[in-house]
């Protein structure tokens, strides 16, 4: 639900002070976007449904926790980007006398339905753990639990029939128990499984988030449920609100505290999330941030929308129309994800420039180190996401019509550590110079110590009374009868 769920995660709970508070939602009800303070709500008013305005005309309908956090809306899926239904402030939600829940545009154009409709559906209601069920009599059709959007919340379960979606992102519960993110619904770009012999039993997964903070997997061939992760926090509090959370930057993520607080994360390094920068884009870190940027692999490319850099790159000038004059940018410390099939060949880095320049399918290729390695080269019509980064020992290669434009942020960069080389070499110059000047001067007055015959006696005089001041006494004493 990207932007629209940022927006729901930061709503006040005063937002839901003015509610219908009713445990059992009569036929016939409904909830209009002009009036944002009218809800439905649970028995304790734990959680609440009604409309959040997003944008100065636009608004969804959600499911939300008293504090603010949205764990359910009326999904919609565009071009295969799943996100929430926006309706303008003319939007309604009905719960119909057929048995239906309905989303419509001031138009009165369904944009949502729960296709529920003719099903003995008598009422509808919220509990105190945020699941909303149509019900035949005491039966359950349909419910908010068994039709997630991107967020799971403790008492709800993900089986092997449901699914986590925000943007062109999923999440997925497979039935030998191996769970998964994938992309585009044809990249699985992580995923975690039983070991064989336990996989090799299970019949019907289920995978649940605890209060307690840990997200586990039990099926009743298992002994016992398999502790998935562990939330930073786990343990601390059974009351804390919890959640996690599928964003649409491809990471699935465990908060707590009933606010944005993250206690987990399946990828620490965000750069691992296939296709995070869009189709030829480079998702790399400056510095200085912990936040990952995209940018293009030089300037033979540009952005598909200079508002959105995650959308990926575009070659200004195609090699269809460069014949003769094709050419590739070399891109160090650069991979593209493996993930797809693809060409496979085991050669050195300079084979596997030079054999993807020279075929007219190939348009990249990866090497995954300096040596005879694996070359993979990417055929149409082939994803390309890259990522960057210091400690990968890849070199990849893109083919782009010539000459080849650097990327400026890495001549930056290579303006950056040549600056960085320059004043450490200085800074040695300094201390070398420094050290020289103290020896010479040590040297210095070591030789005129020696060719002064007053400092010499001096020196002398100097040792001889430290070491009468270190004598015993007796021998002083013995020494001065003698005389006597």
């Amino acid at each position: 639900m990207n932007l629209l769920h940022s927006l729901l995660l930061l709503l006040p709970p005063l937002l839901f002070i003015t509610t219908t508070s009713t445990a059992t939602i009569p036929p016939g009800s409904s909830l209009y976007a002009s009036n944002t303070s009218q809800t439905w709500s649970s028995p304790k008013n734990a959680f609440f449904l009604g409309f959040t305005q997003v944008g100065p005309t636009s608004y969804v309908i959600s499911i939300s926790s008293a504090t603010g956090v949205a764990i359910w809306t009326t999904d919609i899926v565009v071009n295969g980007n799943t996100s929430a239904a926006v309706v303008d402030s003319g939007g309604v939600f009905q719960f119909l006398r057929n048995g239906n829940l309905r989303l419509v545009n001031g138009s009165g154009t369904a944009v949502w339905t729960s296709n529920t409709a003719e099903l003995g559906v008598t009422s509808a209601s919220l509990d105190d753990t945020g699941n909303l069920v149509l019900a035949a009599n005491t039966f359950a059709v349909w419910s908010s639990f068994e039709n997630p959007t991107d967020t799971l919340v403790p008492s709800q379960n993900l089986t092997v029939n449901q699914t986590l979606r925000s943007g062109v992102y999923s999440f997925r519960l497979l039935s030998d128990g191996n769970i998964t993110l994938t992309w585009n619904d044809s990249v699985v770009y992580w995923n975690q499984g039983l070991s064989s012999l336990s996989a090799s039993n299970v019949t019907s997964p289920t995978l649940r988030l605890q209060s307690n903070g840990i997200l586990t997997l039990s099926d009743a061939s298992l002994p016992r449920s398999e502790n998935v992760a562990f939330a930073n926090d786990y343990g601390e509090g059974a009351d804390v609100m919890r959640f996690l959370r599928l964003s649409s930057d491809g990471n699935l993520r465990m908060y707590s505290g009933g606010t944005t607080t993250m206690t987990w994360a399946v990828l620490a390094d965000q750069c691992q999330v296939y296709g995070y920068c869009g189709n030829m884009g480079i998702c790399s870190y400056k510095e200085s941030s912990l936040s990952p940027i995209c940018k293009c692999p030089s300037l033979n490319f540009e952005a598909v929308d200079v508002n959105d850099r995650r959308k990926g790159c575009k070659r200004k000038v195609e090699v269809e129309n460069c014949v003769g004059n094709v050419t590739m940018v070399e891109l160090k410390q650069t991979k593209f994800f493996t993930f797809q099939d693809q060409q496979i060949v085991s050669i050195g880095i300079t084979a596997c420039r030079v054999n993807c320049l020279s075929s007219p399918s190939c348009f990249a290729s990866t090497s995954l180190s300096d040596t005879n390695v694996w070359c993979y080269m990417k055929n149409p019509p082939d994803f390309v996401s890259g990522y960057q980064g210091p400690v990968l020992l890849s070199t990849s290669y893109v083919k782009i019509c010539g000459p080849v434009q650097p990327d400026p942020s890495a001549l930056e960069q290579s303006g950056g550590d040549k600056k960085c080389w320059k004043l450490r070499v200085w800074a040695g110059g300094v201390v070398v110079t420094i050290l020289v000047m103290a020896a010479l001067a040590g040297l210095f007055w070591w030789f005129w110590c020696k060719s002064s015959p007053k400092f010499g006696t001096a020196i002398s005089a100097f040792i001889s009374e430290r070491i009468m001041e270190k004598q015993p006494s007796s021998l002083l004493q013995s020494s001065q009868i003698k005389s006597l």
